[in-house]
């Protein structure tokens, strides 16, 4: 089972609001309320810089605030984010079952190590494909397909979760199973129910009805 990190395995909206409403204050502008964020949350960087000044992405002032936005989310990178009710209890039987779990994220490998390490989730998982780690990130497939390359294991048997469109479109596209958590960052303007994906995961519980079958024919060879 692979992860989408935010929005997904980790509630990370807090750390990434306190960090927008540091670059805000230090800006001279007031901070803004948590719920003015919740549509673009989980959309990088940039979509934090331009929800919070209300700038075009193009606008030449977007990439020197959106490095300092960046450089202040990693100063507080875990202080408030935590794995989302029932998450931990679901890796716990995930690994009691004898299967494996990943996380792939189109967020930076500055960022996730040490967002993972801090939430000592970093040696549970069996693999981490960051932002970066391959030259595209989702919705191309690729992030996708490498992890189950580095799994020795076969597209089919795995299953994607996330909470966007681009990461339902990757493991489609990558030949997995896709499930949308509708527990994580969905705002009112997503209609999850046409992005394709093989089921909808109201809580965390849920996703245990979607385990893989545990055994040697799951492998690539």
């Amino acid at each position: 089972m692979l992860f989408d990190l935010d929005g997904t395995l980790l509630d990370t909206a807090p750390d990434l609001i306190a960090a927008a409403n540091t670059l805000l204050q230090e800006n001279d502008r007031p901070a803004l309320a948590p719920g003015l964020f919740a549509p673009v949350v989980s959309h990088g960087s940039a979509a934090m810089i331009s929800r919070s000044f209300d700038l075009h992405p193009r606008d030449p002032a977007m990439e020197p605030l959106r490095q300092r936005f960046l450089q202040l989310y990693r100063e507080r990178v875990s202080t408030l984010t935590r794995p989302f009710a029932g998450i931990p209890e679901v890796l716990e039987r995930i690994e009691s079952a004898g299967l494996r779990w990943g996380v792939v994220t189109n967020k930076p490998g500055w960022l996730t190590e040490p967002l993972l390490d801090d939430l000592e989730l970093s040696r549970r998982a069996a693999c981490i494909v960051s932002g970066d780690t391959v030259p595209c990130r989702k919705p191309d497939p690729r992030p996708i397909s490498y992890a189950c390359e580095l799994l020795d294991i076969a597209p089919h048997r795995t299953v994607v979760v996330g909470d966007a469109l681009r990461d339902v479109s990757a493991g489609r596209l990558a030949g997995t199973s896709t499930l949308v958590a509708l527990f994580g960052y969905i705002c009112a303007e997503d209609e999850p129910t046409r992005w394709g994906a093989d089921g909808l995961i109201g809580q965390p519980g849920e996703l245990l009805r979607w385990l893989p079958d545990p055994t040697p024919a799951s492998r690539m060879s």
